[in-house]
């Protein structure tokens, strides 16, 4: 129980100091420390959780993987011009993979049936809206891309929105703490993907990495503490007249 404790203090202080790196351009540095960072949250997740779901496993193993792949690019040769950055390809996979657990978990304990009859067209208003900002975010930056890094790209944002819409679903439908927890952890996921992605792309302000990595960490800490609840299943929202009858 101590060291549960300990390495928890110690993950909050790698979060302080992985955004502070980031922000003052130390990406190798941040780097290591991001890898470093996931790897303990993902033994803790594994060592002191009690009720462990393999589909959260998966996404903290898979998303841990992008993070150590993406630091050990800066200790290979550099990628010349015209070559195909493999590295590149396979971490952003690993990240859309890890995003499709996390979807997976949230869509596997629900109930389609109830969800379609009673959220029809919140479900129909959002496939709209997720459509059209994965079309617009990704044309932003598609003259920086090559056909198939745009097609990772547009990939990748599409995974990210539908990881929200569901996140969304999840919560209207249940409306208890740990759906509360995941769709606010998944709204700073969105967040900072946005943001790293315009700081990448299109406005060069160092600003920009401060506010992606803090959102990064916050939607990691808002993941684990979700991962420490159980369901309750769906609960009826509070209506007028149940607040007259309080």
């Amino acid at each position: 129980m101590l060291l549960n404790k300990i390495l928890k203090v110690v993950l909050l202080l790698l979060g302080g100091i992985f955004i502070t790196l980031r922000g003052f351009d130390f990406e190798v540095e941040g780097a290591a420390v991001s890898a470093l960072m996931l790897v303990l949250l993902t033994i803790v997740y594994c060592k002191w959780t009690e009720n462990k779901v393999k589909y959260f496993f998966w996404f903290l193993v898979t998303f841990t993987l992008g993070h150590v792949l993406s630091y050990s690019t800066w200790f290979l040769p550099e990628i010349q011009e015209g070559q195909i950055d493999y590295y590149y390809y396979v971490a952003n996979i690993l990240f859309i993979i890890s995003y499709l657990f996390l979807i997976t978990r949230m869509v596997s304990e629900l109930k389609f049936k109830d969800i379609f009859s009673e959220l029809a067209i919140p479900i129909i208003v959002l496939v709209v809206l997720d459509v059209f900002c994965v079309i617009l975010v990704t044309d932003t930056v598609e003259k920086a891309f090559s056909i198939y890094e745009y097609a990772l790209e547009f990939t990748y944002n599409a995974v990210i929105m539908a990881l929200l819409s569901v996140a969304l679903i999840n919560y209207m439908y249940r409306n208890d703490n740990k759906s509360m927890l995941m769709l606010l952890g998944s709204i700073c996921i969105v967040f900072s993907e946005i943001i790293q992605l315009a700081y990448y792309y299109i406005l060069d302000d160092s600003n920009l990495v401060f506010i992606f990595s803090f959102f990064l960490v916050v939607a990691f800490v808002l993941f684990y503490l979700q991962s420490q609840l159980t369901f309750t299943g769906p609960e009826p929202a509070f209506t007028d007249e149940q607040l007259e009858e309080i």
